[in-house]
């Protein structure tokens, strides 16, 4: 494939790159009074890059037609997918922003740009066919991120969650490098399909240990236990709107990842990382689901509902199979509307004075003085918990499908029966709403935004979200085909 046509199946990632450093200009030579606007713009970039990424989607995109820069880059259906995803988050993360940041003083007009940034890198990782290509997507993502997640320079909280971040992301970074050398040296180059092809056979001691070290990095960047020690800390002290693009679109980006390294690079050794996958699996839906009871604030007991959620996902990684792979896009679909709805909510929870209330004894009877976010908070607790009839029971019915009918009946049934152990911190926070007598703390108004995403987000999650299974499944089926295809 020639270098124009390269250049033709990167370009959502162009008008990206482009976006970001013209709207870096702007802010440095504007301000941050122009904040808002490099905001609308970085949201119409990112519609713009969703619209021509959608027909690949739906086409199906798949082979070498695909392929760019030599085979490091695919711009195939499974990519395309998540990127939907991703811009959908980001997109919703940007809207969100200024309310919030206004509040301090401390809407800058960097932020927009710092999450058009990340986006890029998460485009390049979920596409990434080759290790350097890997890397410097996730670089990319990450240095961005850790500058949005002390973005709050007023806030102790924020600057420690960036400090944290950055030292273990750091850390995490190493050990993928590591790991990458070592998957190098046993298989002889970086691309995804050689090392397919080298690593068939007996394994090796060293190569072992090199899925090791990358599968555990990437564990890190999903919040995967036992990789997931930042995540409360992080998610609790970021400002929420950061707290909200972490928690939504770089977790489908290293979602995505591993899935392509696992079942395209690793694809030929299922045996040696669906051992770690099950074990990480199983963890995080007990440590996630055990480590949110004890929580009085409200975002750090999102941030332990998203571990357990990674937990229920990487059960579709281990099943293997490409049913477990659309099992897994289904999942991520679902979680996204549900996190964005979720951290939409708390960022709503304002007292008269405008700050923010996020100690869950301070919901006591919101059902009472404040019914319409009562009831869209409660509805995105209990599909989060996977009751029935909300969409979140569908994302966790498809992956345990998928891991049934690949043969692993007791990881699925393990499964469910953690899952009930979720489901008691969910149902508390929806008890103090319903139940306790009013705290009467959550009186400050919403903007119409606010508004707009979080009836959207609990349209979807509520029991109309099923007319969307058919076509969920359908886009979902098409890109786990395209991944199995190789790109």
């Amino acid at each position: 494939m020639d270098f124009a046509a390269s250049l033709h199946l990167i370009l959502p990632e162009e008008i990206l790159s482009i976006a970001a450093l013209v709207l870096l200009l702007v802010s440095a030579w504007a301000g941050d009074k122009a904040s808002r606007a490099i905001s609308v713009a970085a949201c119409v970039a990112l519609g713009a890059a969703f619209a021509l990424v959608a027909p690949s989607v739906c086409g199906g995109a798949s082979g070498p037609d695909t392929l760019a820069f030599g085979g490091q880059f695919a711009a195939d259906a499974f990519a395309g997918m998540a990127k939907l995803m991703i811009f959908a988050a980001a997109g919703a993360s940007l809207v969100i922003a200024p309310a919030f940041f206004e509040r301090f003083r401390a809407m800058r007009a960097e932020y927009p740009v710092l999450v058009l940034l990340a986006v890029i890198g998460m485009c390049i990782m979920v596409s990434a066919r080759d290790l350097i290509t890997l890397y410097i997507g996730l670089e990319l993502n990450s240095l961005a991120a850790y500058v949005l997640a002390s973005f709050l320079r007023t806030d102790d909280r924020s600057a420690e969650a960036g400090l944290k971040y950055f030292v273990l992301g750091a850390l995490a970074s190493g050990i993928l490098l590591f790991g990458m050398s070592l998957t190098y040296g046993f298989s002889g180059t970086t691309g995804f399909e050689g090392i397919h092809a080298a690593l068939t056979g007996p394994m090796q001691t060293g190569a072992l240990f090199g899925v090791i070290f990358v599968l555990a990095s990437l564990a890190f960047k999903i919040s995967a236990v036992p990789f997931h020690m930042w995540t409360p800390d992080v998610y609790e002290g970021a400002p929420t709107p950061v707290t909200t693009f972490f928690a939504s679109a770089p977790k489908v980006a290293a979602m995505a990842l591993t899935a392509r390294v696992t079942l395209d690079a690793f694809g030929a050794q299922a045996e040696a990382w669906r051992q770690i996958v099950i074990f990480a699996a199983l963890a995080s839906i007990v440590v996630g689901a055990l480590g949110a009871i004890g929580q009085s604030n409200i975002k750090r007991l999102l941030a332990y509902s998203s571990i357990n959620n990674v937990g229920f996902i990487l059960i579709g990684l281990a099943a293997g199979t490409q049913a477990g792979a659309s099992a897994m896009l289904v999942y991520l679909a679902i979680y996204v509307a549900m996190t964005i709805g979720g951290f939409v909510s708390v960022l709503m929870l304002k007292d008269e004075a405008g700050e923010p209330v996020e100690a869950i004894a301070d919901l006591a009877g919101l059902s009472r003085t404040r019914p319409a976010l009562a009831l869209c908070l409660a509805m995105v607790m209990f599909s989060l918990a996977g009751i029935p009839p909300l969409f979140g029971f569908w994302g966790k019915f498809v992956v345990f499908q998928a891991a049934v009918n690949a043969g692993f009946v007791p990881l699925a049934a393990i499964g469910i029966a953690a899952s009930v152990i979720g489901a008691f911190y969910y149902i508390k926070i929806v008890k103090v709403m319903y139940f306790d007598e009013p705290a009467d703390k959550v009186r400050g108004a919403s903007d119409g935004a606010h508004w707009a995403l979080l009836i959207i987000s609990a349209v979807v999650i509520s029991p109309l979200g099923y007319i969307l299974t058919p076509w969920l499944g359908a886009l979902a089926d098409k890109a786990a085909a395209a991944l199995f295809l190789g790109g």
